[in-house]
């Protein structure tokens, strides 16, 4: 039971893990090029390399500091769970995941709005 429960554990900060990992690198700016195979690809973000690069910058802000505020959110909540069963345990694991995709795709809206507030529909800075 304990050796599931860590299994979880590490399951659950993957991607809070990940969302600081990529959050520094795009924050750094990102794939230097713009690119259809990797990077924050919308419309709006790869208009030219001045969207690219603070499309990259914004988002990775905010992967980075949401995933610093998961990592322990993520530990608390698996800590309720520890000696439970095998089922409350990967319950409470598939919940949390959810959780934290929910947060790291709320980035796209918050940086979608940020482009259009600084950018025409061209993508000239505003």
């Amino acid at each position: 039971m304990t050796g599931f429960w860590v299994f979880m554990l590490i399951m659950c900060l993957l991607t809070p893990a990940m969302m600081i990992g990529f959050g520094k690198f795009f924050m750094k700016g990102g794939p230097k090029q713009i690119n259809d195979a990797f990077g924050y690809r919308t419309t709006r973000s790869m208009k030219n390399q001045e969207t690219w690069r603070f499309a990259h910058q914004y988002s990775g802000k905010i992967w980075l500091y949401s995933g610093l505020a998961l990592l322990p959110i993520s530990i608390a909540a698996m800590l309720f769970v520890y000696g439970k069963s095998v089922d409350m345990t990967g319950i409470a694991g598939l919940i949390i995941v959810i959780a934290q995709m929910i947060v790291m795709i709320c980035a796209i809206p918050f940086t979608e709005a940020a482009l259009k507030r600084n950018f025409d529909d061209l993508g000239r800075h505003r």
